[in-house]
């Protein structure tokens, strides 16, 4: 292949992976928004289906292609690289379900605060390596960038929709009979208005921080203005939207569709096909590799359901198994994950924002 050649093929992928992993979600919520005014008046089958919808359309799959992480990434045989991911879940979650059976109201909190890391670290890699974000060039801005995204989706909707939030949490710490009376001072008025100074002022300081890169000239405008109308569209979205419809869509079109576009960009031919329009393709490549452990995933659905004390048909209940589900794989995917950063380098940058080297550090 020429160079020109090459030079083209990698300027349609990194088109293809912008308009994917960056306007893409972005849109999908955008468009979401006004149906989402509705939601109160709608049924609840309808404000539930985006978790239904979630099981199949990219939410429950985008974890499913774990076990391939380490071959692709870092070159390890496929049956090693399935072994090992298979041991990291069995371990991990097994004693995260054990935690809650044993201590239901604790585990949901350790569930908000995981899904705060994971959906933090799933967007500041989104803004790195697929938005090219040059502000974010040390690691303390970068896990400040992780504190904002992450706590998007589950702090706003607390502060603007604490009834929802607390049904949402008595059902999944009643689904193992467990008192969620502890979680009460969460939802006093005292608590959300302080989550809603303390969150919006480390909101203002990420943002400003980027800004005051871009005035002194060490980063570009644009990648910036991205992540700020992002980070201030999100907080309207969660603020609008009733929480369980926000959630869901947010789960599957914006978290969920970043990080299928970060596992596509490990596989060669996905790649290659992103480059020529193929978007179907790779939709289609990655499907495949998903279905087993998607099924897997199912099967876990089912095991929740049949070990909670008190599983319920209403579809809080219903919810409830789902969600504790989603979380028993969580933890195990966080660490996939937290490895793939680290592979990556999303974390290697020194005090002033460059390599030993002195070069930017991108994640590869």
């Amino acid at each position: 292949m020429a160079v020109s050649d090459r030079s083209r093929s990698g300027t349609a992928l990194a088109d293809a992976v912008h308009r994917w992993g960056v306007r893409a979600p972005w849109v999908g919520l955008a468009l979401a928004v006004p149906f989402g005014l509705l939601a109160p008046s709608l049924p609840p089958a309808v404000r539930y289906a985006p978790f239904l919808a979630s099981v199949l359309l990219f939410g429950f799959p985008h974890g499913a292609v774990d076990h391939l992480v380490p071959a692709r990434l870092a070159g390890i045989d496929l049956g090693r690289s399935v072994g090992a991911v298979v041991a990291v879940y069995a371990v991990l979650g097994v004693g995260y379900g054990l935690w809650w059976l044993l201590a239901p109201a604790s585990a949901f909190v350790a569930f908000v605060l995981i899904t705060w890391i994971h959906w933090g670290q799933g967007d500041v890699y989104a803004l790195l390596a697929l938005a090219e974000a040059e502000h974010l060039k040390t690691r303390a801005e970068r896990a400040l960038s992780l504190v904002v995204r992450g706590g998007l989706p589950m702090l706003v909707p607390l502060v603007g929709h604490p009834e929802t939030y607390r049904r949402v949490a008595n059902a999944l710490v009643g689904l193992f009979a467990g008192d969620a009376a502890a979680l009460d001072a969460a939802f006093t008025p005292t608590a959300r208005a302080g989550v809603a100074v303390g969150f919006g002022a480390v909101t203002l300081l990420a943002l400003a921080a980027g800004a005051r890169r871009v005035r002194r000239g060490d980063a570009a405008r644009r990648p910036w203005l991205v992540d700020t109308g992002e980070t201030v569209g999100l907080w309207a979205y969660f603020l609008l939207v009733p929480p369980i419809l926000a959630i869901g869509l947010y789960f599957c079109f914006w978290h969920a569709v970043r990080h299928v576009a970060r596992l596509e960009l490990l596989d060669p031919d996905a790649r290659t096909a992103l480059a020529a329009g193929d978007l179907t393709g790779t939709l289609r490549r990655f499907a495949r590799d998903a279905a087993p452990a998607t099924v897997g995933g199912l099967l876990v659905v089912a095991g929740v359901w049949a070990v909670a004390p008190r599983p319920s048909a209403g579809p809080e209940g219903l919810l409830a198994v789902y969600l504790v589900a989603i979380a028993v794989l969580t933890l195990p995917h966080v660490a996939v994950v937290t490895w793939m950063d680290a592979r990556q380098g999303v974390w290697c940058a020194s005090k002033d924002g460059t390599s030993k080297n002195g070069t930017s550090r991108r994640p590869r």
